[in-house]
C-alpha cells in the first residue's frame, strides 16, 4: 500500500485496559504505515492490554478521554478483547464519543467484541455486521444483521470477528477510512442512497 494513502487522516483509537493487543498494535501499525495520524484515548494515562489469556504490555495514552472532541478526528478504531469494550460501554463519556463520530458519517473500525460498543451508542440497527461470535445476539436484538464472514462494510462500518480476520480487517480499513466521510446514514436511507 501507499505510504501517503492516510496522509492527513486523524484516527482516533478508543480503548482501557484488557484491550485485545494484538488487535489494537497491528491494525494501528497498519494505519501507521499508510500516513495516518494515530490517536489512543483512553480513560486513564495507560492501559494494560490483553494477550489471549494473559496481561500484555501497559500501553502509554496519547489523549485522554476527558479531552477528546470528535471534531478532531476523521475516522474511528475500536479494538475487542472481551474487557476492554465491557468496561468502556459503561463510559458515558467514551459512549458519547462514538456515537458522534459515527452519527456525523465518520468511518469506523471495529473488531472482536469493539462492536459492543458500537451497540451501546445505539448506531447498528440496520447495519450488515460481524463480530466475535458471542455477540450476535447483542447485535440481533440491536437491529442489526450478523454474518459470520472475517470482514463485511457497511457505509463505511468495518468489523470483523477475532485477531486471524486480521489482515483483511486492516485492508477494508484503510480503504474505508481512506474513503473519507460518508453520508450520515438516516440522509442517506431518506435520499434512496445504496448502502456500501
Amino acid at each position: 500500500m501507499p505510504a501517503n494513502e492516510l496522509s492527513g487522516c486523524r484516527v482516533a483509537i478508543v480503548a482501557t485496559d484488557g484491550v485485545e493487543q494484538v488487535e489494537l498494535i497491528e491494525p494501528r501499525k497498519a494505519l501507521d504505515a499508510a500516513g495516518a495520524e494515530t490517536t489512543l484515548i483512553a480513560p486513564t494515562r495507560e492501559i494494560t492490554a490483553w494477550q489471549h489469556d494473559k496481561w500484555g504490555d501497559v500501553l502509554k495514552c496519547d489523549l485522554g478521554l476527558d479531552d477528546a472532541q470528535p471534531e478532531d478526528f476523521d475516522a474511528l478504531l475500536l479494538p475487542g478483547g472481551v474487557m476492554n469494550p465491557d468496561k468502556l460501554r459503561m463510559n458515558p463519556q467514551a459512549v458519547r464519543f462514538v456515537q458522534s463520530m459515527v452519527q456525523s458519517g465518520k468511518p469506523v473500525a471495529s473488531i472482536c467484541h469493539g462492536p459492543w460498543m458500537l451497540v451501546e451508542a445505539g448506531v447498528v440497527r440496520g447495519r450488515t455486521m460481524t463480530s466475535w461470535p458471542s455477540l450476535q445476539t447483542d447485535l440481533r436484538n440491536a437491529g442489526a444483521t450478523w454474518i459470520d464472514l472475517e470482514v463485511i462494510v457497511d457505509h463505511g462500518m468495518v468489523t470483523s470477528r477475532k485477531p486471524d480476520d486480521l489482515p483483511a480487517f486492516n485492508r477494508k480499513m484503510i480503504e474505508e477510512f481512506g474513503e473519507g466521510m460518508h453520508q450520515p446514514r438516516e440522509t442517506a436511507a431518506a435520499s434512496g442512497a445504496s448502502r456500501r
